[in-house]
């Protein structure tokens, strides 16, 4: 999504080398709505340039620092010698990742998704999350929760946690459900601690999948699953409550799922 308006000082900016002069470079601001700004010849590197073109190139993509900004000028100045290793590099990852938002909101809404619409919904989850990326990622990782309070349509906030959850790759999240096991019989105890072991999986838990199963209370039994994402997070769980599942009750037993901890009075 590329924003209206102006950038401010200060603010670093992605953009594509438009057009280069002996007395400095043009720069196409990727992030902003017809905005060029110029980077003069002394702010193109440190030290004495003898020719701009030994710096930069034509449709060459860079990161600046916005040094003023004349709105009644229609004048953006521009620095790239103020900008050092580490800021280019977690700029160009942020600029990275809106367009990998902007491809999700696409995915969410429909490649004919009008502006409107887009940069409503966009700038709802931009005022909750800081950016179109954390949206998707906090979604991602909390399901409906990152979007309580968020002035979007039920069918709109829907739509961005299935896509969140089908696409957005997170460094880890963790999902938490419950099983009460209950066996009859002098055998119940063992068929229960059968159930346990196949819900850890014994070997069928993907390597990227961290699973522990805990005693809460008889007949209560907590299942933690942490992993990459949100989906392959809930797939292990599901799968973990399948087995114990189908262990009990092939021994006559019964098992439950539920997502909350049951209190004493329940």
């Amino acid at each position: 999504m590329k924003y209206a308006g102006w950038p401010t000082p200060g603010e670093l900016v992605v953009g594509r080398v438009d057009d280069i002069e002996d007395f400095g470079v043009f720069v196409d601001l990727e992030e902003y709505e017809d905005k060029r700004g110029l980077v003069h010849v002394s702010e193109v590197a440190s030290g004495w340039i003898k020719n701009v073109r030994d710096h930069v190139n034509e449709d060459q993509m860079v990161v600046c620092k916005v040094l003023e900004v004349d709105e009644d000028a229609q004048q953006i100045d521009l620095s790239i010698k103020d900008v050092n290793d580490h800021q280019r590099s977690e700029k160009v990852q942020e600029w990275k990742n809106e367009r990998k938002a902007d491809k999700w909101m696409e995915l969410a809404f429909g490649e004919d998704v009008d502006d409107e619409t887009f940069r409503r919904v966009a700038n709802e989850l931009i005022d909750a999350h800081g950016s179109l990326y954390a949206g998707f990622e906090q979604t991602a990782i909390h399901g409906p929760e990152a979007l309580e309070g968020v002035d979007l349509a039920d069918e709109e906030v829907s739509a961005i946690v299935e896509t969140a959850r089908e696409n957005v790759s997170v460094p880890y999240v963790t999902v938490t459900g419950y099983v009460d096991l209950a066996a009859p019989g002098a055998d119940g105890v063992e068929t229960v601690r059968e159930a346990l072991r196949a819900a850890e999986g014994d070997g069928e838990v993907p390597d990227e999948v961290d699973l522990d199963v805990t005693y809460v209370g008889s007949p209560e039994y907590r299942i933690r699953v942490r992993a990459p994402n949100y989906k392959t997070a809930e797939s292990a769980l599901e799968a973990s409550v399948t087995r114990a599942r189908e262990t009990i009750e092939a021994a006559g037993g019964t098992a439950g799922f539920h997502r909350e901890r049951k209190t004493d009075d329940e």
